[in-house]
Protein backbone atom coordinates (compact mmCIF):
# COMPACT_ATOMS: atom_id res chain seq x y z
CA UNK A 1 0.00 0.00 0.00
CA UNK A 2 3.18 2.22 -0.28
CA UNK A 3 2.68 2.83 -3.57
CA UNK A 4 0.03 6.27 -2.53
CA UNK A 5 3.17 7.30 -1.22
CA UNK A 6 4.79 8.23 -4.54
CA UNK A 7 3.35 11.62 -5.99
CA UNK A 8 3.72 12.89 -2.90
CA UNK A 9 7.31 12.17 -1.46
CA UNK A 10 8.81 15.65 -1.41
CA UNK A 11 5.99 16.55 0.59
CA UNK A 12 5.50 13.52 2.80
CA UNK A 13 8.39 13.70 4.58
CA UNK A 14 7.11 16.84 6.21
CA UNK A 15 3.69 16.38 6.66
CA UNK A 16 3.64 16.52 10.08
CA UNK A 17 6.76 18.69 10.83
CA UNK A 18 5.53 22.24 12.30
CA UNK A 19 2.15 21.22 12.47
CA UNK A 20 0.22 22.33 15.77
CA UNK A 21 -2.39 19.80 16.99
CA UNK A 22 -4.74 22.88 15.42
CA UNK A 23 -3.02 22.93 12.16
CA UNK A 24 -3.02 18.44 12.44
CA UNK A 25 -6.63 18.57 12.53
CA UNK A 26 -7.29 20.85 10.03
CA UNK A 27 -5.92 18.45 7.57
CA UNK A 28 -9.02 16.12 7.73
CA UNK A 29 -11.14 19.43 6.67
CA UNK A 30 -11.81 19.68 3.25
CA UNK A 31 -9.79 22.62 2.01
CA UNK A 32 -10.71 23.92 -1.40
CA UNK A 33 -6.72 24.35 -2.67
CA UNK A 34 -5.75 20.92 -1.95
CA UNK A 35 -8.83 18.38 -2.48
CA UNK A 36 -8.27 14.33 -1.64
CA UNK A 37 -5.97 13.00 -3.86
CA UNK A 38 -4.80 9.07 -4.98
CA UNK A 39 -1.72 10.62 -5.11
CA UNK A 40 -1.66 12.83 -2.04
CA UNK A 41 0.32 11.77 1.16
CA UNK A 42 -3.16 12.54 3.13
CA UNK A 43 -5.27 9.73 1.24
CA UNK A 44 -1.86 7.38 2.04
CA UNK A 45 -2.24 7.50 5.39
CA UNK A 46 -5.60 7.26 5.67
CA UNK A 47 -6.00 4.28 3.45
CA UNK A 48 -3.54 2.50 5.70
CA UNK A 49 -5.97 3.05 8.73
CA UNK A 50 -8.95 2.30 6.54
CA UNK A 51 -7.21 -0.80 5.13
CA UNK A 52 -6.40 -2.10 8.72
CA UNK A 53 -10.27 -2.02 9.62
CA UNK A 54 -11.42 -3.22 6.83
CA UNK A 55 -9.35 -6.25 6.67
CA UNK A 56 -10.91 -7.18 10.30
CA UNK A 57 -14.51 -7.07 8.88
CA UNK A 58 -13.27 -9.62 6.31
CA UNK A 59 -16.79 -11.99 7.81
CA UNK A 60 -18.63 -8.76 8.53
CA UNK A 61 -20.50 -7.90 5.79
CA UNK A 62 -23.06 -4.99 6.86
CA UNK A 63 -20.94 -3.67 9.32
CA UNK A 64 -18.13 -3.45 6.24
CA UNK A 65 -20.51 -2.25 4.01
CA UNK A 66 -21.63 0.94 6.75
CA UNK A 67 -17.80 1.66 6.87
CA UNK A 68 -16.50 1.62 3.77
CA UNK A 69 -19.57 3.96 3.04
CA UNK A 70 -18.42 6.19 5.62
CA UNK A 71 -15.40 6.66 4.44
CA UNK A 72 -16.07 6.79 0.78
CA UNK A 73 -18.15 10.51 1.98
CA UNK A 74 -16.07 11.12 3.98
CA UNK A 75 -13.46 10.60 0.52
CA UNK A 76 -15.88 12.83 -1.31
CA UNK A 77 -16.17 15.76 1.66
CA UNK A 78 -12.43 16.08 0.95
CA UNK A 79 -12.95 15.98 -2.59
CA UNK A 80 -15.83 18.52 -2.76
CA UNK A 81 -16.75 19.80 0.82
CA UNK A 82 -20.31 19.95 1.78
CA UNK A 83 -21.23 18.91 -1.55
CA UNK A 84 -21.27 15.59 -0.47
CA UNK A 85 -24.82 16.35 1.34
CA UNK A 86 -25.59 16.26 -2.81
CA UNK A 87 -24.32 12.87 -2.91
CA UNK A 88 -26.31 11.55 -0.51
CA UNK A 89 -29.52 13.05 -1.62
CA UNK A 90 -28.66 11.57 -5.26
CA UNK A 91 -28.52 8.12 -3.80
CA UNK A 92 -31.49 8.30 -1.67
CA UNK A 93 -33.83 9.80 -3.96
CA UNK A 94 -32.88 6.96 -7.01
CA UNK A 95 -32.99 4.32 -4.21
CA UNK A 96 -36.51 5.16 -3.46
CA UNK A 97 -37.44 5.24 -6.86
CA UNK A 98 -35.98 2.04 -7.58
CA UNK A 99 -38.00 0.49 -4.49
CA UNK A 100 -41.15 2.24 -6.25
CA UNK A 101 -40.72 1.04 -9.72
CA UNK A 102 -40.19 -2.49 -8.55
CA UNK A 103 -43.73 -2.31 -6.77
CA UNK A 104 -45.53 -0.79 -9.53
CA UNK A 105 -46.94 -2.60 -12.47
CA UNK A 106 -48.57 0.43 -14.03
CA UNK A 107 -46.70 1.69 -17.00
CA UNK A 108 -47.98 5.33 -16.95
CA UNK A 109 -46.75 5.75 -13.31
CA UNK A 110 -43.00 3.24 -13.87
CA UNK A 111 -42.39 6.52 -16.95
CA UNK A 112 -43.26 9.06 -14.64
CA UNK A 113 -41.10 7.54 -11.78
CA UNK A 114 -38.25 7.29 -14.64
CA UNK A 115 -38.67 10.80 -15.60
CA UNK A 116 -38.76 12.05 -12.28
CA UNK A 117 -34.95 10.64 -11.98
CA UNK A 118 -34.17 12.26 -14.71
CA UNK A 119 -35.19 15.44 -13.26
CA UNK A 120 -33.62 15.24 -10.41
CA UNK A 121 -29.99 14.15 -11.79
CA UNK A 122 -29.90 16.22 -15.13
CA UNK A 123 -31.74 19.16 -13.36
CA UNK A 124 -28.45 18.98 -10.79
CA UNK A 125 -25.96 18.71 -14.27
CA UNK A 126 -27.77 21.12 -15.79
CA UNK A 127 -27.36 23.83 -12.80
CA UNK A 128 -23.84 22.91 -11.28
CA UNK A 129 -22.61 22.09 -15.02
CA UNK A 130 -24.50 24.17 -17.61
CA UNK A 131 -26.12 27.09 -16.66
CA UNK A 132 -23.63 29.88 -16.70
CA UNK A 133 -23.32 28.67 -20.20
CA UNK A 134 -27.34 28.55 -20.71
CA UNK A 135 -27.24 32.13 -19.35
CA UNK A 136 -24.85 33.36 -21.70
CA UNK A 137 -26.77 31.66 -24.57
CA UNK A 138 -29.96 32.91 -23.37
CA UNK A 139 -28.65 36.60 -22.77
CA UNK A 140 -26.41 36.69 -26.39
CA UNK A 141 -30.17 35.80 -27.73
CA UNK A 142 -31.85 39.07 -25.88
CA UNK A 143 -28.81 41.05 -27.44
CA UNK A 144 -29.36 39.61 -30.90
CA UNK A 145 -33.33 40.34 -30.58
CA UNK A 146 -32.54 44.04 -29.40
CA UNK A 147 -30.66 44.44 -32.21
CA UNK A 148 -33.39 43.13 -34.69
CA UNK A 149 -35.95 45.43 -33.50
CA UNK A 150 -33.29 48.30 -32.22
CA UNK A 151 -34.79 47.96 -29.02
CA UNK A 152 -32.05 49.75 -26.40
CA UNK A 153 -32.86 48.41 -23.42
CA UNK A 154 -32.44 44.58 -24.76
CA UNK A 155 -29.23 45.56 -26.52
CA UNK A 156 -28.04 46.29 -22.97
CA UNK A 157 -28.30 43.13 -21.58
CA UNK A 158 -25.15 41.81 -20.69
CA UNK A 159 -23.99 38.50 -18.79
CA UNK A 160 -22.74 38.30 -15.80
CA UNK A 161 -22.24 34.08 -14.81
CA UNK A 162 -23.03 32.99 -11.18
CA UNK A 163 -19.76 31.70 -9.03
CA UNK A 164 -21.11 28.30 -9.11
CA UNK A 165 -18.93 25.42 -7.54
CA UNK A 166 -18.95 22.45 -9.51
CA UNK A 167 -18.77 19.23 -7.30
CA UNK A 168 -16.01 16.86 -8.23
CA UNK A 169 -17.30 14.11 -9.99
CA UNK A 170 -21.17 15.09 -10.33
CA UNK A 171 -21.14 13.80 -13.98
CA UNK A 172 -19.85 10.31 -12.83
CA UNK A 173 -22.23 9.86 -9.78
CA UNK A 174 -25.45 11.26 -11.91
CA UNK A 175 -24.99 8.61 -14.55
CA UNK A 176 -24.29 5.83 -12.83
CA UNK A 177 -27.18 6.20 -10.73
CA UNK A 178 -29.54 7.00 -13.39
CA UNK A 179 -28.14 3.68 -15.53
CA UNK A 180 -29.61 1.64 -12.10
CA UNK A 181 -33.04 3.41 -12.40
CA UNK A 182 -33.18 2.75 -16.36
CA UNK A 183 -32.36 -0.54 -15.87
CA UNK A 184 -34.68 -1.45 -13.44
CA UNK A 185 -37.20 0.09 -15.61
CA UNK A 186 -36.24 -2.23 -18.06
CA UNK A 187 -36.59 -5.29 -15.48
CA UNK A 188 -32.83 -6.24 -16.25
CA UNK A 189 -32.54 -5.49 -12.22
CA UNK A 190 -34.08 -6.05 -9.74
CA UNK A 191 -33.61 -3.29 -6.89
CA UNK A 192 -31.53 -3.03 -3.74
CA UNK A 193 -33.43 -3.51 -0.53
CA UNK A 194 -31.27 -1.71 2.40
CA UNK A 195 -30.40 2.09 1.91
CA UNK A 196 -26.53 1.72 2.76
CA UNK A 197 -26.44 -0.49 0.09
CA UNK A 198 -27.45 1.53 -2.27
CA UNK A 199 -24.81 4.95 -0.63
CA UNK A 200 -22.42 2.05 -0.73
CA UNK A 201 -22.40 1.32 -4.74
CA UNK A 202 -22.85 5.17 -5.48
CA UNK A 203 -20.46 6.38 -3.04
CA UNK A 204 -17.87 4.02 -3.33
CA UNK A 205 -14.52 5.97 -3.34
CA UNK A 206 -12.42 4.38 -5.81
CA UNK A 207 -14.31 5.15 -9.01
CA UNK A 208 -16.02 7.90 -7.65
CA UNK A 209 -14.59 11.60 -8.70
CA UNK A 210 -13.65 10.58 -11.94
CA UNK A 211 -14.83 6.95 -13.03
CA UNK A 212 -15.15 4.27 -14.40
CA UNK A 213 -19.03 4.75 -14.13
CA UNK A 214 -19.91 0.93 -12.77
CA UNK A 215 -22.85 -0.46 -13.50
CA UNK A 216 -25.03 -1.86 -10.96
CA UNK A 217 -25.55 -5.06 -12.47
CA UNK A 218 -21.48 -5.49 -12.64
CA UNK A 219 -21.11 -3.97 -9.08
CA UNK A 220 -24.11 -5.24 -6.93
CA UNK A 221 -23.60 -8.91 -7.18
CA UNK A 222 -19.97 -8.97 -5.95
CA UNK A 223 -21.21 -6.54 -2.53
CA UNK A 224 -22.16 -9.70 -1.27
CA UNK A 225 -19.49 -12.07 -1.95
CA UNK A 226 -17.23 -13.39 0.92
CA UNK A 227 -13.99 -10.85 0.71
CA UNK A 228 -10.89 -12.97 -0.82
CA UNK A 229 -7.79 -11.40 -2.00
CA UNK A 230 -6.35 -13.79 -3.38
CA UNK A 231 -2.38 -13.29 -3.85
CA UNK A 232 -2.63 -13.11 -7.62
CA UNK A 233 -5.37 -10.94 -7.31
CA UNK A 234 -2.95 -8.42 -5.14
CA UNK A 235 -0.19 -8.52 -7.61
CA UNK A 236 -2.60 -7.11 -10.19
CA UNK A 237 -4.06 -4.60 -8.23
CA UNK A 238 -0.62 -3.39 -7.45
CA UNK A 239 0.27 -3.94 -11.46
CA UNK A 240 -2.31 -1.48 -12.20
CA UNK A 241 -1.49 1.55 -9.67
CA UNK A 242 1.99 0.95 -10.48
CA UNK A 243 0.79 1.71 -14.18
CA UNK A 244 -1.46 4.41 -13.55
CA UNK A 245 0.97 6.41 -11.48
CA UNK A 246 3.62 5.98 -13.95
CA UNK A 247 1.07 7.35 -16.64
CA UNK A 248 0.36 10.49 -14.41
CA UNK A 249 2.71 11.29 -12.37
CA UNK A 250 6.28 10.10 -14.77
CA UNK A 251 4.41 10.72 -18.58
CA UNK A 252 1.22 13.14 -18.05
CA UNK A 253 2.64 15.87 -15.46
CA UNK A 254 5.79 16.11 -16.84
CA UNK A 255 4.95 17.22 -20.14
CA UNK A 256 2.45 19.09 -19.79
CA UNK A 257 3.81 21.22 -17.09
CA UNK A 258 7.64 21.16 -19.41
CA UNK A 259 5.69 21.20 -22.91
CA UNK A 260 2.33 20.95 -23.52
CA UNK A 261 0.76 23.81 -21.69
CA UNK A 262 3.41 26.22 -22.55
CA UNK A 263 1.89 25.64 -26.50
CA UNK A 264 -1.65 25.56 -25.57
CA UNK A 265 -0.87 29.04 -23.92
CA UNK A 266 0.89 30.86 -26.06
CA UNK A 267 0.64 29.28 -29.88
CA UNK A 268 1.95 32.15 -31.57
CA UNK A 269 5.21 31.99 -29.76
CA UNK A 270 5.77 28.38 -31.17
CA UNK A 271 6.20 27.12 -34.83
CA UNK A 272 3.92 24.54 -36.69
CA UNK A 273 6.05 21.53 -35.73
CA UNK A 274 6.62 22.57 -31.79
CA UNK A 275 2.52 22.96 -32.12
CA UNK A 276 2.03 19.90 -33.68
CA UNK A 277 4.15 18.06 -31.22
CA UNK A 278 2.23 19.74 -28.79
CA UNK A 279 -1.10 17.93 -29.68
CA UNK A 280 0.70 14.91 -29.81
CA UNK A 281 2.06 15.77 -26.67
CA UNK A 282 -1.23 16.61 -25.02
CA UNK A 283 -2.85 13.44 -26.81
CA UNK A 284 -0.80 11.20 -24.40
CA UNK A 285 -0.89 13.49 -21.87
CA UNK A 286 -4.59 13.09 -21.72
CA UNK A 287 -4.74 9.40 -22.07
CA UNK A 288 -1.95 8.81 -19.53
CA UNK A 289 -4.15 10.93 -16.94
CA UNK A 290 -7.24 9.59 -17.63
CA UNK A 291 -6.40 6.03 -17.84
CA UNK A 292 -3.72 6.56 -15.11
CA UNK A 293 -6.64 7.45 -13.10
CA UNK A 294 -8.19 4.31 -14.29
CA UNK A 295 -5.68 1.97 -13.74
CA UNK A 296 -5.53 3.06 -9.91
CA UNK A 297 -8.94 2.99 -9.32
CA UNK A 298 -9.09 -0.99 -10.55
CA UNK A 299 -6.19 -1.46 -9.01
CA UNK A 300 -7.98 -0.29 -5.60
CA UNK A 301 -10.90 -1.71 -6.18
CA UNK A 302 -9.09 -4.98 -6.75
CA UNK A 303 -7.19 -4.72 -4.04
CA UNK A 304 -10.36 -4.37 -1.31
CA UNK A 305 -11.91 -7.14 -3.73
CA UNK A 306 -13.82 -5.86 -6.46
CA UNK A 307 -13.07 -5.68 -9.81
CA UNK A 308 -14.31 -3.40 -12.67
CA UNK A 309 -14.35 -3.28 -15.78
CA UNK A 310 -11.80 -2.43 -17.89
CA UNK A 311 -12.20 1.59 -19.27
CA UNK A 312 -8.92 1.91 -21.74
CA UNK A 313 -7.93 -0.81 -24.15
CA UNK A 314 -4.94 1.00 -26.27
CA UNK A 315 -7.09 3.11 -27.93
CA UNK A 316 -4.62 5.04 -30.08
CA UNK A 317 -4.13 1.51 -31.21
CA UNK A 318 -7.63 1.72 -33.52
CA UNK A 319 -8.03 1.54 -37.17
CA UNK A 320 -11.30 3.03 -37.48
CA UNK A 321 -13.27 6.22 -35.16
CA UNK A 322 -15.80 3.39 -34.49
CA UNK A 323 -12.79 1.27 -32.93
CA UNK A 324 -11.63 4.12 -31.39
CA UNK A 325 -14.69 4.48 -29.02
CA UNK A 326 -14.76 1.04 -27.78
CA UNK A 327 -11.23 1.40 -26.96
CA UNK A 328 -11.56 4.68 -25.39
CA UNK A 329 -13.42 5.76 -22.14
CA UNK A 330 -15.46 2.65 -22.43
CA UNK A 331 -17.55 3.03 -19.10
CA UNK A 332 -18.64 6.02 -20.81
CA UNK A 333 -19.52 5.27 -24.79
CA UNK A 334 -21.14 1.97 -23.60
CA UNK A 335 -23.34 4.09 -21.16
CA UNK A 336 -23.88 6.89 -24.30
CA UNK A 337 -24.56 3.41 -26.54
CA UNK A 338 -26.78 2.19 -24.19
CA UNK A 339 -29.06 4.51 -22.14
CA UNK A 340 -28.87 7.70 -24.85
CA UNK A 341 -27.99 5.95 -28.96
CA UNK A 342 -30.61 2.69 -28.09
CA UNK A 343 -32.81 5.05 -26.71
CA UNK A 344 -33.42 7.81 -29.47
CA UNK A 345 -33.72 4.45 -31.89
CA UNK A 346 -30.00 2.99 -32.15
CA UNK A 347 -29.98 2.06 -36.01
CA UNK A 348 -33.65 0.31 -35.80
CA UNK A 349 -35.56 3.20 -37.47
CA UNK A 350 -33.67 3.50 -41.19
CA UNK A 351 -30.22 4.82 -41.79
CA UNK A 352 -30.96 8.51 -42.06
CA UNK A 353 -32.07 8.29 -38.25
CA UNK A 354 -29.24 6.37 -37.41
CA UNK A 355 -26.88 9.02 -38.40
CA UNK A 356 -28.78 11.91 -36.49
CA UNK A 357 -29.02 9.38 -33.78
CA UNK A 358 -25.20 9.04 -34.04
CA UNK A 359 -24.65 12.63 -34.00
CA UNK A 360 -27.09 13.57 -31.00
CA UNK A 361 -25.09 11.10 -28.86
CA UNK A 362 -21.45 12.53 -29.78
CA UNK A 363 -22.83 16.24 -29.17
CA UNK A 364 -24.37 15.10 -25.95
CA UNK A 365 -21.39 13.11 -25.26
CA UNK A 366 -19.27 16.78 -25.85
CA UNK A 367 -21.57 18.85 -24.07
CA UNK A 368 -21.35 16.06 -21.24
CA UNK A 369 -17.39 17.09 -20.94
CA UNK A 370 -17.65 20.66 -20.55
CA UNK A 371 -20.52 23.62 -20.62
CA UNK A 372 -18.41 25.11 -24.05
CA UNK A 373 -19.16 25.65 -27.98
CA UNK A 374 -15.32 24.04 -27.88
CA UNK A 375 -16.58 20.50 -26.37
CA UNK A 376 -19.60 20.40 -28.71
CA UNK A 377 -17.42 21.14 -31.82
CA UNK A 378 -15.66 18.17 -30.53
CA UNK A 379 -18.33 16.10 -30.08
CA UNK A 380 -19.51 16.96 -33.73
CA UNK A 381 -16.32 16.25 -35.11
CA UNK A 382 -16.35 12.37 -33.71
CA UNK A 383 -20.40 12.13 -34.00
CA UNK A 384 -19.43 13.15 -38.12
CA UNK A 385 -16.71 11.06 -38.03
CA UNK A 386 -18.60 7.67 -36.91
CA UNK A 387 -21.66 8.59 -39.34
CA UNK A 388 -19.07 8.54 -42.16
CA UNK A 389 -17.66 5.59 -40.91
CA UNK A 390 -21.09 3.50 -40.91
CA UNK A 391 -21.81 5.35 -44.04
CA UNK A 392 -18.84 3.72 -46.12
CA UNK A 393 -18.88 0.03 -44.10
CA UNK A 394 -23.01 -0.02 -45.55
CA UNK A 395 -21.46 0.71 -48.64
CA UNK A 396 -18.63 -1.08 -49.44
CA UNK A 397 -18.04 -4.68 -47.71
CA UNK A 398 -14.35 -4.47 -47.63
CA UNK A 399 -14.61 -1.53 -44.79
CA UNK A 400 -16.86 -3.79 -42.08
CA UNK A 401 -13.35 -5.43 -41.24
CA UNK A 402 -12.64 -5.44 -37.65
CA UNK A 403 -9.24 -3.35 -37.33
CA UNK A 404 -8.09 -6.51 -36.23
CA UNK A 405 -8.38 -8.43 -39.74
CA UNK A 406 -7.21 -5.96 -42.31
CA UNK A 407 -4.06 -6.62 -43.49
CA UNK A 408 -1.18 -4.86 -42.10
CA UNK A 409 -0.75 -2.10 -44.79
CA UNK A 410 -4.65 -1.09 -44.50
CA UNK A 411 -4.48 -1.40 -40.51
CA UNK A 412 -1.26 0.67 -40.16
CA UNK A 413 -2.59 3.42 -42.61
CA UNK A 414 -5.97 3.68 -40.81
CA UNK A 415 -4.10 3.53 -36.86
CA UNK A 416 -2.20 6.50 -38.66
CA UNK A 417 -5.21 8.35 -40.05
CA UNK A 418 -7.66 7.76 -36.90
CA UNK A 419 -4.85 9.11 -34.23
CA UNK A 420 -4.80 12.33 -36.52
CA UNK A 421 -8.41 12.35 -36.27
CA UNK A 422 -8.54 11.95 -32.99
CA UNK A 423 -5.95 14.41 -32.33
CA UNK A 424 -7.35 17.21 -34.57
CA UNK A 425 -10.29 16.64 -32.27
CA UNK A 426 -8.20 17.19 -29.19
CA UNK A 427 -7.36 20.71 -29.99
CA UNK A 428 -10.71 21.87 -29.37
CA UNK A 429 -10.73 19.57 -26.31
CA UNK A 430 -7.93 21.60 -24.87
CA UNK A 431 -7.84 24.97 -26.10
CA UNK A 432 -9.12 27.52 -23.54
CA UNK A 433 -10.80 29.24 -26.62
CA UNK A 434 -11.83 29.06 -29.96
CA UNK A 435 -9.13 31.90 -30.61
CA UNK A 436 -6.57 29.49 -29.04
CA UNK A 437 -7.34 26.48 -31.21
CA UNK A 438 -7.83 28.79 -34.26
CA UNK A 439 -4.33 29.75 -33.47
CA UNK A 440 -2.49 26.44 -33.04
CA UNK A 441 -4.31 25.53 -36.76
CA UNK A 442 -2.77 28.54 -38.17
CA UNK A 443 0.42 27.64 -36.79
CA UNK A 444 0.30 23.80 -38.08
CA UNK A 445 -0.86 24.77 -41.24
CA UNK A 446 0.90 28.37 -42.56
CA UNK A 447 3.95 28.08 -40.05
CA UNK A 448 5.18 24.64 -39.97
CA UNK A 449 9.54 25.02 -39.70
CA UNK A 450 9.92 21.28 -39.83
CA UNK A 451 13.76 22.66 -39.87
CA UNK A 452 13.27 23.26 -36.01
CA UNK A 453 12.67 19.71 -34.91
CA UNK A 454 16.17 18.93 -34.32
CA UNK A 455 16.55 22.23 -32.29
CA UNK A 456 13.08 21.13 -30.30
CA UNK A 457 14.57 17.08 -29.63
CA UNK A 458 17.91 19.07 -28.62
CA UNK A 459 15.93 21.97 -26.16
CA UNK A 460 13.34 19.04 -24.32
CA UNK A 461 15.57 16.29 -24.27
CA UNK A 462 13.26 14.85 -21.55
CA UNK A 463 9.79 15.51 -23.11
CA UNK A 464 10.92 14.16 -26.34
CA UNK A 465 12.20 10.85 -24.40
CA UNK A 466 8.87 10.17 -22.39
CA UNK A 467 6.82 11.51 -24.97
CA UNK A 468 8.68 8.14 -27.33
CA UNK A 469 8.51 6.54 -24.43
CA UNK A 470 4.94 6.90 -23.57
CA UNK A 471 4.05 5.74 -27.33
CA UNK A 472 6.14 2.87 -27.58
CA UNK A 473 4.29 1.38 -24.32
CA UNK A 474 0.83 2.30 -25.55
CA UNK A 475 1.49 0.52 -28.50
CA UNK A 476 3.38 -2.72 -27.14
CA UNK A 477 1.38 -5.62 -27.98
CA UNK A 478 -0.76 -7.41 -25.54
CA UNK A 479 0.93 -10.28 -25.01
CA UNK A 480 3.74 -7.95 -23.86
CA UNK A 481 1.65 -6.08 -21.21
CA UNK A 482 0.35 -9.47 -19.98
CA UNK A 483 3.46 -11.21 -19.47
CA UNK A 484 4.76 -8.13 -17.79
CA UNK A 485 1.84 -8.13 -15.19
CA UNK A 486 2.09 -11.94 -14.45
CA UNK A 487 5.86 -10.51 -13.56
CA UNK A 488 4.54 -8.54 -11.45
CA UNK A 489 1.32 -10.31 -10.16
CA UNK A 490 3.37 -13.59 -9.27
CA UNK A 491 6.53 -12.25 -8.07
CA UNK A 492 7.22 -12.26 -4.12
CA UNK A 493 6.32 -9.39 -1.75
CA UNK A 494 9.92 -8.52 -1.53
CA UNK A 495 10.30 -8.19 -5.22
CA UNK A 496 6.97 -6.08 -4.84
CA UNK A 497 8.65 -3.44 -2.84
CA UNK A 498 11.85 -3.73 -4.61
CA UNK A 499 9.45 -2.63 -8.01
CA UNK A 500 8.26 0.00 -5.50
CA UNK A 501 11.38 1.85 -4.79
CA UNK A 502 12.59 1.91 -8.32
CA UNK A 503 9.59 3.56 -9.27
CA UNK A 504 9.59 6.12 -6.11
CA UNK A 505 12.95 6.84 -7.13
CA UNK A 506 11.92 7.84 -10.94
CA UNK A 507 9.10 9.47 -9.55
CA UNK A 508 10.75 11.84 -7.59
CA UNK A 509 13.08 12.65 -10.01
CA UNK A 510 10.61 13.47 -12.64
CA UNK A 511 7.79 14.88 -10.35
CA UNK A 512 6.81 18.57 -10.24
CA UNK A 513 6.86 20.50 -6.94
CA UNK A 514 3.11 20.14 -5.68
CA UNK A 515 0.43 17.13 -6.86
CA UNK A 516 -1.32 18.22 -10.25
CA UNK A 517 -4.97 17.27 -10.29
CA UNK A 518 -6.72 15.00 -12.92
CA UNK A 519 -7.66 16.35 -15.97
CA UNK A 520 -11.01 14.50 -15.35
CA UNK A 521 -12.05 15.76 -11.92
CA UNK A 522 -13.58 18.59 -14.08
CA UNK A 523 -15.96 16.57 -15.29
Amino acid sequence: MLTFLLLDMNNIGCFFSGLSWEKLGEQFLYQFNAPMLFSSGMFFFLFIGFLIIYKSLKKQLLARIIYVTIFSLYFYYKSSGIWFILLLLTATTDFFIGRKLSLTASSFIRKGLVILSLCINLGMLAYFKYFNFLLNIFAQLIHEIGLLIGNGTLQGITYEPMDIFLPVGISFFTFQSLSYIIDIYRRQLEPLYRWIDYVFYVSFFPQLVAGPIVRARDFIPQMYRELAVTHEQFGEGLFLVFCGLFKKAVISDYISLNFVDRIFDAPLLYTGVENLLGVYGYALQIYCDFSGYSDMAIGIALLLGYRFNINFDSPYQSATITEFWRRWHISLSSWLKDYLYISLGGNRKGKTRTYINLMLTMLLGGLWHGASLRFILWGAIHGVSLAIHKFVMGRFGSFKQLGSQMSLFRRVLGVLLTFHLVCFGWIFFRAESMQVAGDVLTQIVANFHPEVFMQFVMGYKEVTFLMVLGFILHYMPKCAEKAVQNVVARSPLFVQVLMLVILIFIVVQVKSSGVQPFIYFQF
